[in-house]
């Protein structure tokens, strides 16, 4: 094979491959209680803006009761035992999880984090 034969190989297998990650589903679901003090601290420190952040487009949030089933298609490691938890889903499956809520300048690194692992 010549040198572009090689090169557009290359590029080809870059373009599928970078096609495939976008096609990933990435969200990140929230493990939460009413009763939870620190569920409320985050959604008043971070809550209501994460949407518009460039972390919210990367993982747009979902959120579930800590008592209520799991929604459809989604499968965990293990069940969240503490609120708040957030879980890094990819296609419905957890990558990797946050467990509390020590404030607002642990959880945006810890986030960027667990989505840079995941790429």
């Amino acid at each position: 094979m010549s040198n572009f034969g090689w090169i557009s190989f290359v590029i080809l297998a870059l373009t599928f491959s970078s096609a495939q990650a976008a096609s990933a589903e990435t969200k990140l679901l929230l493990v939460e209680d009413e009763i939870c003090p620190w569920c409320e601290r985050w959604e008043d420190e971070i809550g209501g803006a994460y949407s518009k952040t460039e972390e919210g487009q990367k993982a747009p949030l979902m959120r579930m009761d800590i008592d209520d089933p799991l929604p459809k298609g989604v499968s965990l490691k293990s069940k969240a035992r503490f609120t708040p938890t957030f879980i890094l889903l990819i296609d419905g499956a957890e990558v990797q999880r946050i467990e509390g809520y020590p404030g607002e300048d642990f959880f945006y690194p810890a986030l960027n984090q667990m989505l840079q692992s995941a790429q």
